[in-house]
């Protein structure tokens, strides 16, 4: 997969370089020559590229590859650069898959398919989410949203009344803008099969849109 990162601060090249150790083809872009030179000379793995420039002109994003990108993350310290990038790596470029950092947290709700962005990634939010599944059972939590919020990756920790325990998910009939992608059981996590009967305890993962949610609540919260 080629993946542009737009971007090369700490954040940038953390994701980078774990990417290019996945054996993802990755290219940064920095505007400052000091980063770039001194990052480029020094990566240790000889296969992370490096391309100077404003990430927000659309001759940089060219040059960097952009137009051959499967995916760009905008990951840089600055929400408006970041709305920029997307925009232009979707509209400009036809990305299929657009990813966005939101630094600060009152922007999170620009973040959305009008300025390109397929996912974003706002750290405050996540914590919140992290936190929130860490002690909730029998709540629905809502981890990451996607498509700019038309769609959610949301987690419920059965309860030991909740009306799914001893069911099979064959059993469960969820409407068809939910799909249930994982169930974590005992720190393991399982795929999903129509004979995988549900029990208290058991963390389900489902992506579901928003017309979607109250029905989901009642098959596993009631």
């Amino acid at each position: 997969m080629k993946v542009v990162v737009a971007g090369g601060g700490s954040v940038g090249r953390f994701t980078a370089e774990q990417l290019v150790a996945s054996g993802h083809e990755v290219t940064i872009i920095e505007n400052d020559r000091v980063v770039v030179a001194e990052y480029a000379e020094n990566e240790p793995s000889g296969k992370l590229k490096w391309h100077r420039g404003d990430a927000c002109d659309v001759a940089v994003l060219a040059a960097a590859g952009v137009t051959m990108a499967d995916v760009v993350a905008s990951v840089t310290g600055d929400d408006e650069d970041n709305l920029v990038v997307s925009l232009l790596a979707k509209q400009e470029f036809g990305v299929p898959r657009v990813i966005a950092r939101v630094n600060n947290p009152n922007n999170y709700w620009m973040f959305n398919d009008m300025w390109g962005v397929d996912v974003s990634v706002s750290t405050p939010h996540l914590i919140t989410s992290l936190v929130q599944e860490a002690v909730a059972v029998g709540n629905l939590v809502r981890l990451m949203q996607l498509k700019g919020g038309k769609a959610e990756l949301v987690e419920v920790t059965l309860a030991d009344n909740s009306p799914a325990c001893d069911k099979s998910l064959g059993e469960i009939l969820l409407p068809r803008s939910a799909s249930i992608v994982a169930i974590v059981r005992d720190s393991r996590v399982l795929i999903p099969e129509p004979a995988m009967v549900l029990r208290a305890g058991d963390e389900v993962m489902a992506l579901i849109t928003e017309d979607a949610e109250s029905a989901v609540q009642k098959l596993f919260i009631g």
